[in-house]
């Protein structure tokens, strides 16, 4: 496997990121998204902060969790905070907040322990529409964009939700999907041997959040089931109603049994079969 090379803090190209994304936001159309002005307000926090340097984090996705931070609690002074032997993102009248922006099992060890005193939200956000922009490190200039075909939903929060599969029915556990439109800013670092763009990632920075999907309690799973499904379905079934691949209908069914939604009933072939639980 190729190793990545580790990019090194560079002032010109958060400089170049900042004021680029400045002229973004003046063409944003802010009906498209929901609660703007608060996710405004926490974006421009989180620039400031990356103008001088105070806490820009790069590939370990310290932007977008920075921001996300200050959209759910804008009271720094509850960020990080010291919990029974963990540092919680966010913790204050509510409860403990997690932002997570991949690699839940990166939090099990410490949402064991959390979810044992305390109510726990663990918010993950999902880029719902993505755009590339990529930076020639040499002249300090944007020197093409692009939109990215993959469009994630929902169901593609799954695949995390298999690492914490066992905790998902705790009574004291909500999740937040933020499908979120981002914009990606990427190194160009030459072309390969077939003459392609080669680029690595800088920094995500959010243009908008689409829509936040709530879990509140167990019950809630039911969304994640389309009302066209008939009685008898397969995991073929839940995919071609729902526009997934096969794979991810198997890993979402997989959930949703294990939160009591549906149930397995029978097999056809190599397939399950399910119903609704009742």
């Amino acid at each position: 496997m190729k190793k990545k090379k580790n990019i090194i803090l560079n002032d010109d190209t958060t400089n170049i990121i900042c004021e680029d994304f400045n002229n973004i936001k003046e063409n944003i159309d802010i009906s498209e998204y929901v609660m703007y002005d608060r996710f405004d307000k926490a974006r421009d926090a989180m620039l400031e902060s990356i103008r001088h340097n105070k806490g820009i984090g790069t590939l370990s996705e310290k932007t977008v969790h920075g921001m996300f931070k200050l959209f759910y609690e804008p009271d720094e002074d509850k960020h990080e905070v010291a919990v029974d032997g963990y540092f919680a993102d966010i913790c204050n009248e509510n409860g403990i907040i997690e932002i997570q922006n991949g690699n839940f099992n990166k939090i099990r060890d410490k949402l064991m322990i959390f979810l044992n005193h305390y109510p726990v939200t663990v918010v993950y956000p999902l880029p719902y529409n993505k755009r590339l922009s990529l930076i020639d490190k040499d002249t300090m200039s944007i020197i093409k964009r692009r939109k990215s075909p993959k469009h994630y939903s929902e169901y593609d929060a799954f695949y995390e939700l298999y690492k914490i599969k066992d905790m998902l029915s705790a009574p004291n556990l909500s999740i937040q999907f933020v499908l979120m439109d981002v914009e990606e800013y990427r190194l160009f670092m030459g072309r390969n041997s077939r003459g392609r763009d080669e680029s690595q990632r800088y920094d995500r920075i959010p243009v908008g959040i689409r829509s936040i999907i709530s879990i509140e309690q167990v019950e809630d799973y039911m969304q994640f089931v389309p009302y066209e499904l008939e009685s008898g379905f397969t995991s073929a079934d839940f995919a071609d109603v729902c526009g997934i691949s096969r794979q991810s209908a198997g890993m979402v069914l997989n959930i949703l049994n294990s939160t009591g939604t549906v149930i397995r009933t029978g097999k056809r072939k190599n397939m399950y079969i399910y119903d609704v639980k009742n």
